[in-house]
């Protein structure tokens, strides 16, 4: 494996991340809860993790601001335009699925 520099891992990583926020603002057809039951984590859980990366830095992010960051638009607006009543199958899966903690 080549040798990457902590520079060079930190532009890739937010490469990455900024290529998959994209992929998710795309794919609105993607609802939340199939991310949850096929892989665990969701557009929410990714905003979760943006803001306490930043609290560990010493920067401040709510939770409102983060999920914009994610989403592209406040998140109320992007359920209003995007977000579709889960179904009973999506909701059986969800539960046996959502994580214990």
């Amino acid at each position: 494996m080549t040798a990457l520099s902590k520079k060079q891992q930190t532009e890739f990583e937010a490469a990455a991340f900024r290529r998959l926020v994209a992929h998710l603002r795309e794919r609105t057809d993607v609802q939340n809860v199939d991310l949850m039951n096929l892989a665990g984590f969701c557009r929410n859980c990714l905003s979760n993790w943006y803001r306490q990366a930043a609290e560990a830095e010493g920067v401040p992010l709510s939770k409102d601001e983060s999920r914009e960051i994610v989403y592209g638009m406040p998140y109320e607006d992007w359920k209003n335009l995007h977000q579709t009543e889960a179904s009973d199958a999506q909701k059986s899966a969800f539960e046996l699925n959502k994580p214990h903690k």
